[in-house]
């Protein structure tokens, strides 16, 4: 945790609870759009145009290790410190981080706290979807706030890098759970950098992150979401590594984890786009 936060927020908070508490001086909502290429949004542009009020943009592809040759991994804590620093967000703030699909690339931003040390942070469920279905207020262009003192702590155990994965894989110590497609995790359908070959990490499991999301964009209740995990085969009782092809819908399956209780989960950084392209790394299809 940070060295002056030691609130741990709920992984999800309503539209009506942060319409209650967004005027609050401990507060800050963030931004955390983010979209794939094929989608054709931009993110930014997009929060320009139309935010919640008081949000600030988090711009998570320079937010990121940019000497990486993988997209947006973790930066440095001091790093990210910086950049934080900057938005104006302190130790002590209560972070509410939404994007504009409902549940997607917020659990990322949230992941991203959390891996900092930042444990009172949480997700907008349905986020700026369901925020405008309700007809509330909208803000347009750039939010800022004075800066603010921000230390950032990484916390290692929830985050696995490649030297774990390999170990993981003789092992078996930890489950692996894909969020990517179906069809990319038994290799039928090609992956979005077409550098990289589809299929998956050898004995991982396939759960589709759509399969958590309604279609309104909040996440399914706590019954549907351990039904979701026990038709991939899970097993809730051991622990848990999720990954995806960039690290960011693997936050989705993180989110819903820690929504049902599971403690013992971490995610892999690199993801897809790291293993995929690491020299005779195991990869698996069907």
């Amino acid at each position: 945790m940070s060295a002056t936060d030691h609130r741990t927020a709920p992984p999800l908070v309503s539209t009506e609870w942060l319409a209650e508490h967004q005027g609050a001086p401990d507060i800050r909502v963030v931004d955390g759009s983010w979209y794939l290429p094929a989608m054709q949004r931009h993110a930014e542009r997009e929060y320009l145009d139309g935010h919640i009020p008081g949000a600030l943009f988090f711009d998570l592809d320079e937010i990121s290790d940019t000497e990486s040759p993988f997209p947006h991994m973790l930066p440095a804590p001091e790093k990210f410190s910086s950049r934080m620093k900057r938005l104006g967000i302190g130790d002590g703030h209560h972070i509410v981080a939404y994007d504009g699909m409902g549940v997607f690339s917020a659990a990322r931003i949230w992941w991203m706290f959390k891996a900092m040390g930042h444990e009172n942070v949480s997700v907008l469920d349905g986020g700026l979807v369901k925020w405008k279905a309700e007809n509330r207020d909208i803000d347009t262009g750039l939010q800022s706030h004075g800066q603010r003192h921000y230390t950032a702590h990484k916390n290692n155990f929830i985050v696995r890098d490649l030297a774990d994965m390999q170990r993981n894989l003789k092992n078996a110590r930890e489950q692996v759970i894909d969020a990517r497609s179906s069809g990319r995790f038994q290799g039928t359908e090609p992956e979005p950098r077409p550098e990289l070959n589809s299929g998956h990490i050898p004995g991982s499991l396939s759960l589709p992150f759509d399969q958590l999301v309604n279609e309104n964009g909040t996440l399914k209740d706590v019954l549907e979401l351990r039904a979701a995990f026990d038709s991939c085969g899970a097993d809730l009782a051991r622990p848990i590594i999720t990954t995806c092809g960039s690290g960011v819908t693997a936050a989705i399956l993180y989110l819903a984890l820690t929504t049902l209780g599971h403690n013992a989960v971490s995610l892999y950084d690199g993801s897809w786009s790291q293993w995929a392209a690491t020299k005779d790394a195991e990869i698996a299809t069907g």
